[in-house]
C-alpha cells in the first residue's frame, strides 16, 4: 500500500502517514530503520509494509520498474 508523509520526526526516527484512504497511521522507528532511508519529508509519498497484525513493518520509497 501507498500513503503520504505526514508528520517525521528526526531524532525519534518514527512519525505518521495519511493512506490514500485518509486513514492515520502511526510508523515506528524499527518500520524507519528497515528502509534503509536516512530523512523522510513531508508530503513524501511512500511505500507501506505492514505485518499480519497490521502493525507497520517498513517505510520505503516506490521505485519504478
Amino acid at each position: 500500500m501507498q500513503g503520504t508523509v505526514a508528520s517525521f520526526d528526526p531524532s525519534s526516527r518514527s512519525g505518521t502517514l495519511l493512506l490514500d484512504d485518509g486513514t492515520r497511521l502511526d510508523f515506528p522507528p524499527a518500520a524507519f530503520d528497515a528502509s534503509g532511508l536516512r530523512l523522510l519529508r513531508l508530503g513524501q509519498r511512500v511505500h507501506v509494509e505492514r505485518t499480519t497484525d497490521g502493525q507497520v513493518s517498513r517505510v520505503a520509497i516506490p521505485t519504478m520498474q
